[in-house]
């Protein structure tokens, strides 16, 4: 099938001229393939726009930055990061502490005004869950969880549709601990429909049912998995225990008659009852023993990776069918790194299936193919590779001390050695459907770093553009690139939180080989590290 290759200002007369369908899917993706040209393009780079530092933790979601625990939201969406809300200052017990964003769903009639905008899923120190305006800040729905236990975490069961509420694990009473005796109850669990906002129901994970060995538990796309210390994975029916042991469906901000009270469900003191209650142990869809409890599932079809559940076996990933557990064929990845980090792989989040391995010197994507036999086995290929550039480094494997003591090296250097590029972070941006890496090498005294677009495709190298800051390997950063616009988040030392904003721009061919005959790029260096000096 012949694809049509328009350039950019084909596209735009086009769309000016309405040549494209009145479908609002339609005009966004030719918009975003418009984007994409753009971007491409050899005249067009980043510029770093913006810096704000926090003492409290930074986070970035779909063109929003929230500061000091989601009490303030910056837009991404204008030329420069503009303050959006800023929420009054409030004690420690109603502080955010874990926030999820929601969109508006498409197509759907929904019972308020305020429920056609993004709102804010956000979790507080005294176990409100809060539905806020994303625009505004506004209060629009609070519920209450309960007064049993602390509740700390707020995760998607199903994307845009589902959340699970989780609570830290419960300490048993100080008497238990000082006769002996073992705590079984370990973490509750509360599950919410959004938009309109509903109660599912709440859970408790308990020692007695899932065994003395549970150490956590989550639901997701309709299934209830339990870890367990040993390295053991299982995974039940979340729709079958809600068949089989919910006591009393819960409507929010109706009377409920609970154990020889009553209350208004959602409301402050009585919460949610906890209406789910396991009595025996479901049946197991499916389990796996693995290394720290790791275990990805997705491809097509459906395969598992895992790590086997020994030591030895750390950086070697088996992929694996999940109809029969069995190994495909040349289904055993390991890299054979010598580095002081780790390898890390997980299934592409472009839906295509596929599986990104990521080294500090190379990243695999990998591809699932079936091959057409009688038992359905599939075998794993490479799809594409993309290596980092190196240079051998040769160091002596012998080396004698000034006292005559022969020394010898099990390895001649390190897969991150720091002198050599290596990469640190991937990111896929889904709209353009590029893939992000930010490589980093030290230099005189500080990591450099550079991000680098590639076709998702094919592996092919798109452009190469310079982060201003430095990048230091012994703190946690995390990098967003998102339509125009990418986010760098680092932590500082002292618990001091950064975040930098880059834009894209478009310059002219003239413009681009003035900027390097000026040497303009190393002069911005200069002076932006002369504000972080200050």
């Amino acid at each position: 099938m012949r694809t049509e290759e328009c350039n950019v200002c084909t596209l735009l007369i086009k769309r000016s001229s309405g040549l494209f369908s009145n479908g609002a899917g339609t005009i966004n993706r030719k918009n975003l393939k418009i984007l994409r040209k753009l971007l491409c393009q050899d005249t067009t780079t980043f510029k770093w726009v913006w810096t704000k530092q926090s003492k409290c933790p930074i986070a970035y979601e779909r063109g929003r930055i929230y500061f000091d625990n989601y009490r303030s939201c910056f837009s991404c969406t204008t030329s420069v990061p503009g303050l959006l809300y800023e929420i009054p200052k409030c004690n420690r017990m109603e502080k955010i502490e874990d926030a999820l964003l929601c969109e508006c769903p498409v197509g759907e009639t929904l019972p308020r005004h305020s429920d056609y905008g993004a709102s804010l899923i956000a979790l507080t120190a005294n176990n409100w869950l809060v539905r806020l305006s994303a625009n505004t800040g506004e209060v629009l729905e609070k519920v209450y969880l309960s007064s049993d236990c602390k509740f700390r975490y707020v995760t998607w069961e199903a994307a845009q549709e589902t959340v699970v509420v989780k609570s830290a694990h419960i300490k048993g009473p100080a008497r238990s601990t000082q006769t002996g005796s073992q705590h079984s109850l370990l973490l509750y669990l509360a599950v919410f429909k959004v938009l309109p906002l509903s109660v599912v129901g709440m859970l408790e994970i308990n020692k007695k049912i899932f065994g003395n060995t549970v150490t956590d538990a989550t639901v997701s796309h309709g299934v209830l998995i339990i870890m367990h210390s040993t390295g053991l994975v299982r995974l039940y029916s979340f729709q079958w225990i809600i068949h089989q042991f919910m006591e009393k469906e819960l409507n929010l901000r109706q009377e409920c008659i609970w154990n020889f009270g009553n209350g208004i469900v959602g409301g402050y003191p009585f919460g949610i009852p906890c209406n789910i209650r396991i009595t025996e142990s479901p049946p197991v869809l499916f389990e796996v023993s693995s290394l720290e409890s790791a275990l990805q599932i997705g491809g097509y079809p459906w395969h598992y990776i895992m790590t086997p559940n020994k030591k030895t076996e750390k950086g070697i990933y088996h992929i694996c069918a999940l109809k029969d557990n069995k190994v495909a064929t040349n289904g055993i990845q390991d890299m054979q790194c010598c580095s002081l980090e780790s390898d890390w792989i997980y299934f592409h989040p472009d839906e295509s299936g596929r599986i990104v391995h990521v080294g500090p010197t190379q990243i695999n994507v990998l591809k699932l193919t079936d091959l057409q036999n009688e038992s359905g086995d599939c075998l794993v290929t490479e799809d594409f590779i993309i290596q980092a550039r190196r240079e051998p480094k040769v160091n002596p494997l012998v080396t004698v001390t000034t006292s005559g003591r022969v020394v010898k090296t099990r390895f001649s250097q390190l897969d991150d050695d720091p002198e050599f590029e290596t990469f640190k972070n991937v990111d896929y941006e889904d709209e353009l459907d590029l893939l992000a890496t930010v490589k980093v090498t030290q230099a005189e005294m500080e990591g450099v770093a550079c991000l680098t677009f590639y076709n998702n495709q094919n592996g092919s190298l798109i452009k190469t553009l310079p982060l201003l800051e430095s990048w230091d390997v012994t703190y946690s950063h995390g990098l967003f690139f998102d339509r125009d616009t990418i986010v760098h988040i680092e932590q500082k030392p002292n618990r001091i939180f950064c975040c930098y904003v880059y834009k894209m721009i478009c310059g002219t061919p003239e413009e681009e080989k003035e900027s390097k005959r000026s040497g303009r790029r190393s002069s911005l260096y200069c002076a932006k590290r002369s504000l972080d000096l200050k």
